[in-house]
């Protein structure tokens, strides 16, 4: 090991609306050193997911936000540099909490271990990990799909519409995509086996939608809100099922939008056509079953049954940049960071 100091980046303010630059601070701070029982971690990964945007406001929420100067949140896959824990040997690899750091010590609690040697370290983050769950447990639990349904997810290349999609086609449906862009809904349809993706920069997004949704949506998988939202709401089927994941839409947002107050009209929505809507906090609601998830997505990746993409950024100076450009729709695949070459 041949670092002299911990690079770190902190929330420097906090943002109004979408975050700038001037929001993070990259700082450089003394190696911690672990004390018995401990183990000091060395990330070479780091996840950038959308609830961090959350974090950076002081609003109540699921979690604490980000104090003012102190590290930005995240999940890291590390390897361990130094050991006094019975449990942890040097060079071993583990999914952790660290945030955007170089080092952090951990005394093993929360800690998933995944070897000396794994294959694709960073799929922790991904696929097998919190964005591949979320799809997994959203989609299944509370979408219930059915053989014949019509889903249709908005982000659809990204982290988890891409795994909600091919889930989806997995268990029977028709799956359409909502993407940002010719060459991501093209991929959605070509790689990731989709029936249709509608990109929602197209100034007849509603009326496409509606035309390849003629029979109607059973399943929305709702992480993006606004006029995706706006599109599929007449479309929905009575029964219809949302699992509501995330709203990075709504993310920067300082005020309610324009317009007039369409509360009524949703709640109506709901009434009428027993619309089951449902959020869910991944960890808090389904850590126990992540054997499962992991079973199965493990399983379908063995067989070529899940495709995956990552968007890797190199350097922890870029995570800022690369964070609001997630928060614009320009990653392409699920967001990672490498922050570390392996030892």
């Amino acid at each position: 090991m041949t670092d002299s100091a911990n690079r770190r980046i902190v929330l420097a303010s906090r943002p109004i609306g979408a975050p700038t630059p001037d929001n993070f601070r990259l700082e450089d701070a003394p190696i911690p050193s672990p004390q018995a029982g401990e183990i000091l971690l060395r990330s070479v990964y780091l996840s950038l997911d959308p609830y961090m945007r959350g974090r950076m406001n002081d609003a109540k929420s699921y979690a604490d936000p980000v104090a003012l100067d102190e590290v930005m949140v995240g999940g890291t896959v590390c390897q361990v540099i130094e050991s006094n824990h019975a449990n942890f040997d040097k060079g071993e690899w583990v999914l952790a909490y660290t945030g955007w750091q170089d080092y952090g010590i951990s005394n093993g609690e929360g800690l998933i271990k995944m070897g000396m040697a794994p294959s694709h370290p960073s799929y922790a983050l991904g696929v097998m990990g919190m964005p591949g769950f979320t799809a997994y447990m959203g989609l299944l639990d509370i979408g219930q799909p059915k053989p014949g349904d019509t889903l249709v997810v908005a982000a659809a290349t990204g982290a988890v519409g891409s795994m909600v999609g091919q889930i989806g086609k997995l268990k029977g449906c028709r799956v359409i995509g909502v993407a940002g862009g010719e060459e991501k809904c093209r991929y959605a349809v070509k790689q990731l086996g989709f029936d249709h993706c509608i990109d929602h920069k197209d100034a007849d997004f509603a009326e496409k939608l509606a035309r390849v949704c003629a029979d109607g949506i059973d399943i929305y998988y709702e992480n993006v809100g606004g006029k995706v939202f706006d599109a599929v709401l007449p479309l929905l089927n009575t029964g219809a099922r949302i699992p509501l994941c995330g709203l990075i839409s709504q993310y920067n947002a300082t005020a309610l939008p324009d317009g007039p107050d369409r509360m009524s009209l949703l709640m109506g929505q709901l009434l009428i056509k027993r619309i089951k809507m449902q959020g869910f906090i991944i960890f808090d609601d389904y850590a126990h079953r992540y054997g499962e998830f992991a079973a199965d997505m493990s399983t379908w990746l063995a067989e070529g049954k899940i495709h995956y993409r990552e968007h890797l950024v190199d350097g922890l100076e870029n995570a800022p940049q690369a964070f609001m450009g997630l928060l614009e729709g320009k990653n392409f695949g699920k967001l990672v960071v490498q922050t570390n070459h392996p030892i």
